[in-house]
């Protein structure tokens, strides 16, 4: 399975002959520095750009480009080599952009001969930087491993090249960029778009002008790029079409399976959507790319349209201020003329601008009303109807949904919010007032019942995805004020003991769980996973706990810091039932736990923001639908899937 590394992650390379494939949606050169024992690049022999792209072991693209292939085959690199470090950069002189703020998140994916995705990892939070070191190969006793880097560089080339030691890094940086610039003139350009009217010349012209077809439909609209002009037309307002699909995400050299044919569409109208259309290796896969594909298709035409309504707002306010600063139009009825005007030009690139968004969304709507039925019982809301078929699995999904996204732009509109699985970090289910209206206007009590009631519908979830005996839940409850909610955990049998309360309760479980992760930890370092104790159990396991922090003492929270961060590498996971102001009391002690938990609310909330385009998303909580059974359903499936079989 993919490995889809985060910041800082690593992961073993099962072959030493393979393929780096960067995705990046605008050109950007790519190169490679290699590196000693000590990380040291002993010269420019050392390093792999277009102007040289060839080293014995490694090979890199000859200029800019949008996706790229590097060749590396490791057994090949000299024999002082221990670390190959991937470098991107944007191109500079050329018109582009110049920093990757302003384009999609790169994607770079290790991959075998055969295409096989090894391990991915998407470049998130860059802004002002031009140059950033994606990830490195390195060798440790032996083993070859690949590490997620992440680390931009708002300097450039030259700042990146110069932090690794390369000696004469801007000179040497100015050379690459110029051989990526002479690449890109020699270049030829694409040939217009060709339609049956294609040759016709316009009046005057001497070049052959695309005509747009008969039937209406234009070229589908291109990723939001920064306003550079006043005078630039605001992205999404003057562009039509459907939807285009060609962003990192749906870009991968593993060609899909066919998906399911489409219904044959008038001429003239957009082709329906089918669900799996993504690239994968299993229907699975490929819907959980697909899934994701949604989500940035939402965030970019959405951001197109908030941009142009913002250049036309900005484009009024500049007509009016240079009208009115001339004191002549201040006199009869000029003033009023150039309000009306500025005002009626605002409402056309306005209403331009809706109306691609709008045809966007229907097309995303289209597609979600394909995909949702289609999703297997990880991926699907309680309210879809493959849970009422639910086995309990024999393996392990690639990933779980926790929720929904959705924006104000269209409400009705929800993308799934999935996780990877097993679980990287836990989760803080917020049971305080937030600022949204949803929780404003409800009780403080009946908040934190639905707190309650969230956290046992995820943790059903996670049950019900994992084969038997392979997940177990344990659940603190100080005082016993959450025995209404966990009523389904505890009568199914679903729970791996009765749920803890009091101060001794509390010290037991937390005492068990660290015990764990201690001797899982210690018999991974030696070597030694088969000589653990027979009362330790290596299923993944999930702590909850509820109305924290009553009922805990200092060293029950430094407990649970401890198995917040080093539980999730060993399989024990944390899942805090809590409202953030009870937890102040607690001062900064607490903000460690708080940052590494993933923070969701039992109410419809827009806290959460992507790092690609900034956009605050409200977040929907997986609850149960009224008067639905499911719950007891699954959990009582997952219950029996635990007992012992008689002979």
């Amino acid at each position: 399975m993919t490995a889809e590394l985060v910041r800082g992650q690593n992961h073993t390379l099962p072959q030493t002959r393979l393929e780096i494939r960067v995705s990046a949606g605008t050109p950007v050169v790519a190169g490679a520095t290699l590196g000693d024992e000590n990380g040291t690049v002993r010269g420019t022999e050392w390093i792999a750009h277009p102007g040289s792209p060839q080293l014995p072991g490694l090979e890199v693209s000859r200029q800019a480009a949008a996706d790229h292939r590097l060749a590396v085959d490791l057994d090949a690199l000299p024999e002082p080599v221990h670390r190959v470090t991937v470098l991107l950069a944007l191109p500079t002189g050329v018109g582009g952009p110049v920093r990757f703020g302003a384009v999609a998140s790169p994607f770079v994916a290790v991959t075998g001969l055969d295409g096989t995705e090894i391990a991915t990892f998407t470049l998130t939070g860059l802004d002002t930087e031009s140059a950033v070191t994606a990830l490195e190969l390195y060798r440790r006793q032996g083993a070859w491993k690949v590490r997620a880097v992440g680390q931009g560089y708002a300097g450039g080339l030259d700042a990146m090249l110069a932090d690794q030691g390369v000696p004469r890094a801007a000179e040497l940086a100015r050379s690459i960029q110029d051989s990526v610039t002479r690449a890109m003139a020699r270049s030829v350009a694409p040939p217009p778009l060709r339609t049956p009217d294609a040759d016709r010349v316009a009046p005057g012209a001497g070049a052959p002008a695309p005509v747009p077809p008969q039937d209406g439909h234009r070229p589908a609209p291109q990723p939001p790029e920064p306003i550079a002009e006043p005078a630039t037309p605001p992205p999404g307002a003057t562009t039509g079409g459907p939807i285009d699909y060609a962003h990192p995400r749906r870009q991968s050299a593993a060609p899909p399976p066919p998906p399911p044919t489409a219904p044959p569409t008038e001429p003239g109208r957009p082709a329906q959507p089918v669900a799996g259309d993504a690239t994968g290796w299993s229907m699975d896969e490929r819907l959980y790319n697909q899934i994701w594909g949604m989500f940035e298709d939402l965030a970019r035409t959405t951001a197109a349209y908030r941009s142009a309504v913002d250049f036309a707002e900005s484009r009024m306010g500049q007509e009016l201020d240079r009208t009115l600063s001339d004191p002549r139009s201040r006199i009869g009825g000029a003033g009023d003329r150039a309000r009306e005007e500025a005002r009626a030009k605002r409402d056309e690139l306005t209403t331009r601008a809706r109306e691609a968004l709008d045809r966007d969304l229907a097309q995303l709507v289209a597609e979600a009303a394909v995909v949702e039925p289609a999703l297997p019982a990880a991926f699907a809301g309680w309210d879809n109807p493959v849970w009422h078929a639910y086995r309990v699995p024999m393996e392990i999904p690639m990933a779980l949904r926790i929720g929904d996204l959705h924006l104000p732009e269209n409400p009705a509109l929800h993308i799934p919010l999935l996780v990877r699985l097993p679980l990287e970090r836990g989760m803080w289910i917020d049971s305080g007032r937030t600022t949204s209206d949803a929780a404003a206007l409800m009780d403080s009590a009946r908040l934190r019942g639905l707190a309650m009631e969230c956290a046992v519908a995820h943790a059903a979830r996670l049950l019900a995805v994992y084969p038997a005996d392979e997940f177990s839940v344990h659940v603190i409850d100080p005082a016993g004020s959450a025995a209404g909610a966990l009523a389904p955990l505890v009568r199914s049998g679903a729970l791996a003991g009765p749920p803890a309360s009091g101060a001794g309760g509390v010290a037991s479980v937390l005492a068990h769980l660290t015990r764990r992760v201690d001797l899982v930890q210690m018999a991974i370092r030696a070597g030694a996973a088969d000589s653990l104790p027979p009362d330790v159990d290596t299923g993944e396991q999930l702590l909850i706990v509820n109305d924290f922090p009553h009922g805990f003492d200092d060293r029950s929270v430094t407990q649970l810091r401890y198995l917040a961060d080093e539980g999730p590498s060993v399989g024990v996971h944390l899942m805090m039932v809590a409202d953030r102001e009870d937890a102040s009391a607690y001062g900064p002690v607490l903000d460690p736990l708080w940052r590494s938990l993933l923070r969701v609310t039992p109410v419809a909330d827009d806290h959460l923001a992507d790092p690609w385009v900034g956009h605050a998303w409200t977040y929907e909580p997986p609850l149960m639908p009224p008067g639905s059974r499911v719950l007891e359903q699954v959990l009582a499936e997952v219950a029996a899937a635990r007992r012992p079989r008689r002979p």
